[in-house]
């Protein structure tokens, strides 16, 4: 080993070398006792070196910082030893919230014995809100919006994927509610563990336990073997529990028993199975109606609801429609050797006026048939399908017909100012602002989509 070697390897040259690299790090023992802290952590948790060093990393960070997917700090570590690399998001000594990417790696001596953990991560929380706000948040983990309900949505995503608190997802069919699940487990400590989706509503009431918590050999006639349940499957991930107000009362008070205890039995079984999972569920039934009814127990609605989240249904943001559109065209186009029809401003009218019954769901399924049925280059009202346009007069002036008002109106007389004053006059009213300017609502809708501006104001009615 030569002179300079040695001399890093003395502690406080160490340390020094460790104060100057722009990535914060943390070492602690095989039972969390931090001895390794460099500025980069304390600039980046607000915690000073002082404040942590000897103590135990999981009680000064708890299970947003160093536990969920850290498989070192388990009571009996994985092997073969090597390095995890995750997102990860922090909570700070003064209450804010961090985006990491961290890198954690076991110290291991010749005897390939755990000695010790090294963790080094970097701040990237500039970075994840810059990205947000050149998408302007129009599609967030797969999720299409940008009207104000879909913003506070998001918000809502990020700020609960930072705890592993039950959540409940409720909403109409069709609104998205899994894809809201997926995109908390996805970004939260628990985003590399598996996600396990389980709609409870389409399992028989006489096999539920068994496909939830799993079977010993013998449990019942045909359990020739052992099997797990979705429970254990979802060991290190989320668990989501679609359509949780199906649940048997019986197997209600085995989830209660497990959110009590972190631990269930499987079916013919007596052993004690612990698992790390995160649960999120939801039901497009109202479930404190389901209470009442007497179908769903109130100390597992109140275990489940801890953090509530509800999805409005599409008939509540119509402004998204254009944009909901679109995508799904772009996903035809991708799908499709052929070239994708444009959608007319008529069909884009009716659509408006639709009250969306599935949802999302329905309109993704109309753009597909509408698709298939188009034998131009646009979507015409006589494309979509029956349910849409049965109630209305589809007797439309071809959208590239010169005296079509939008023609007019998008080359000289639709401004932001114009927008702004109608908008005003009507109270935030989209249907009446389109009157009042004398254009159809899908040109005014796509007005509203190439201006943030217009978009910003209409969002304060």
């Amino acid at each position: 080993m030569t002179d300079l070697n040695q001399s890093i390897l003395d502690h406080d040259n160490l340390n020094l070398v460790l104060d100057n690299l722009k990535l914060g790090i943390i070492a602690h023992t095989p039972d969390r006792i931090i001895t390794v802290f460099n500025k980069e952590a304390e600039k980046i948790t607000g915690y000073l070196k002082q404040e942590v060093i000897g103590k135990d990393c999981h009680k000064v960070f708890q299970t947003p910082f160093c536990g969920g997917k850290c498989s070192f700090c388990d009571d009996t570590p994985e092997f073969p030893f090597g390095s995890k690399e995750y997102p990860l998001n922090i909570i700070t000594k003064d209450g804010s919230t961090r985006q990491l990417e961290m890198t954690v790696s076991a110290i291991i001596n010749h005897d390939n014995i755990l000695k010790g953990v090294l963790a080094s991560f970097r701040d990237m929380t500039e970075s994840f809100n810059l990205s947000l706000k050149a998408e302007n948040l129009s599609n967030f983990a797969g999720i299409i919006g940008k009207d104000k309900a879909m913003q506070d949505i998001f918000r809502q995503i990020r700020d609960v994927a930072l705890y592993n608190y039950p959540v409940h997802v409720s909403g109409d069919t069709g609104t998205g509610k899994e894809r809201v699940a997926f995109a908390i487990h996805d970004i939260s400590s628990y985003g590399s563990g598996a996600f396990v989706p389980v709609n409870c509503g389409a399992i028989p009431e006489g096999i539920v336990e068994s496909e939830l918590f799993g079977h010993v050999k013998g449990a019942f006639t045909g359990a020739i073997k052992e099997r797990k349940g979705r429970f254990e499957l979802a060991h290190k991930g989320t668990l989501f529990l679609d359509e949780v107000a199906d649940l048997p009362l019986k197997t209600q008070v085995k989830i209660l028993r497990f959110l009590q205890e972190g631990s269930f039995e499987k079916v013919g079984g007596e052993k004690k199975v612990s698992v790390d999972v995160r649960i999120i569920s939801a039901a497009n039934k109202n479930l404190k109606e389901e209470v009442m009814a007497g179908r769903f127990r109130e100390d597992l609605f109140y275990r489940l609801n801890v953090i509530p989240i509800h999805l409005p249904p599409l008939r509540q943001r119509k402004s998204d429609i254009p944009l909901l559109a679109g995508h799904f065209l772009k996903e035809a186009e991708q799908e499709s050797p052929n070239a994708i029809p444009e959608l007319a401003d008529e069909a884009l009218d009716i659509m408006l006026d639709y009250h969306w019954p599935g949802n999302v769901r329905e309109l993704k399924n109309m753009i597909q048939f509408s698709v298939v049925r188009s034998r131009g280059n646009k979507i015409l009202p006589s494309d979509l399908p029956m349910e849409i346009i049965k109630d209305r007069d589809i007797t439309f002036q071809p959208s590239n017909s010169p005296k079509a008002p939008e023609i007019i109106l998008t080359k000289g007389k639709l401004d932001i100012e114009s927008v702004k004053t109608a908008i005003k006059q009507t109270g935030g009213n989209k249907s009446k602002a389109a009157r009042v300017l004398g254009v159809g609502r899908a040109t005014l809708y796509r007005f509203f989509a190439r201006n943030e501006e217009i978009k910003n104001y209409v969002d304060q009615f």
